[in-house]
């Protein structure tokens, strides 16, 4: 028969036990571990000491025994526990993410996940938040192949942040196809609690072209709409700026490379008109234009949600929206330096080239 550990304390040690079984700020499975000691101490066996505190005469022993080994520290805290292993190896379920795709569709959702790696789809929705995964997101992006993007780059920015001295420049630009729409049926205006209603088709009743120049100096635009974007209109464009600004300033002109701007007829206008200089930005990279930022601004706050009945009615809202924002122009501050452009362009490209070559390898 196996016979339990003797336990013997010194006056210290019986002290420190007594404070721990008597405390009332002492977890009660402490305070019971401990006078557990202090009986197998005074001789008790493990049988009389469950009938004394009443609990089992394994537990007794259990507590006797790490006791006798580890001391007070051994009943202080509780063993780890093995617990059940766990089924979900979360590596494998970023792997799955990252470099597969389930059949018959071209990313993961937590269900679908869920049932090829046999866990919960809560599992998997856990697994991707901590990790930051979020695979029904796309982020694009455009790199320009324009040959010429460094000096086109450089060019524009330089204009942006240091522009000559007696000249104007002016971001020129159009925006094309502007419909004019109109709701099948009229919506409720905003109330408290409410937000106004739109119905969600509509009824198209033609488009405009917006010819846009922003002045970078000041923010002014001078504008007109057009039935058409071709070189014809353009031409009327550049005779209105002509009209409309300083006679004694050159005029930089920052284009894109459509077609349209660089029509013979167009050089030939340019030709004569020598206080004209045109800048054009490089492909694929219209960001560059400052008077996007402000066509942005047309198409939220007036565009989006109106509507429109006419393209007269659609054409007059565009002027009176530039004719608001002229009596209080705010010209917008370009900062982003040249080098630190294409600093993020170059990674942008070796990303994109090593992403490339994973994928043919």
């Amino acid at each position: 028969m196996r016979k339990a550990s003797a336990i013997e304390l010194d006056d210290a040690q019986r002290e420190k036990l007594l404070k721990l079984a008597h405390s009332n700020t002492t977890e009660v499975r402490l305070a019971r571990r401990a006078s557990i000691v202090l009986l197998a101490a005074d001789g008790l066996d493990n049988h009389e000491i469950g009938e004394t505190l009443g609990v089992g005469r394994i537990q007794a022993g259990r507590w006797r025994e790490r006791y006798a080994v580890g001391g007070l520290k051994a009943i202080e805290q509780d063993l780890p526990r093995g617990g059940r292993k766990p089924k979900v190896d979360p590596a494998e379920i970023v792997r799955l993410t990252t470099q597969t795709q389930p059949e018959g569709a071209t990313q993961w959702s937590t269900r679908t996940l869920a049932a090829v790696a046999g866990v919960s789809d809560t599992t998997i929705q856990r697994i991707w938040k901590a990790r930051g995964l979020k695979p029904h997101r796309i982020k694009r992006f455009k790199v320009s192949r324009d040959p010429q993007f460094v000096e086109k780059l450089e060019d524009i920015v330089g204009l942006y942040m240091s522009p000559p001295e007696h000249a104007l420049v002016l971001c020129c630009d159009e925006k094309s196809q502007v419909q004019a729409l109109d709701r099948t049926q009229p919506g409720l205006p905003m109330k408290p609690g409410r937000a106004a209603t739109m119905t969600h088709d509509y009824k198209r009743n033609g488009t405009t072209t917006l010819f846009a120049a922003m002045n970078t100096l000041d923010g002014t635009v001078i504008s007109r709409c057009e039935q058409r974007h071709r070189h014809i209109e353009w031409l009327d464009f550049l005779r209105q700026i002509n009209r409309e600004t300083p006679q004694d300033k050159s005029l930089h002109l920052v284009c894109d490379n459509y077609a349209t701007h660089k029509h013979p007829k167009v050089k030939e206008w340019l030709a004569k008109h020598p206080r004209f200089h045109v800048h054009f930005t490089p492909t694929s990279a219209s960001w560059l234009n400052m008077v996007e930022r402000f066509f942005r601004d047309l198409t939220t706050q007036r565009l989006r949600n109106g509507v429109f009945r006419s393209v007269p009615e659609l054409t007059a809202a565009i002027k009176a929206y530039i004719t608001v924002h002229n009596k209080d122009p705010k010209p917008f501050v370009w900062t982003a330096k040249a080098h630190d452009i294409l600093a993020k362009v170059i990674r942008a490209n070796r990303n994109l080239s090593s992403k490339q070559n994973e994928a043919l390898h």
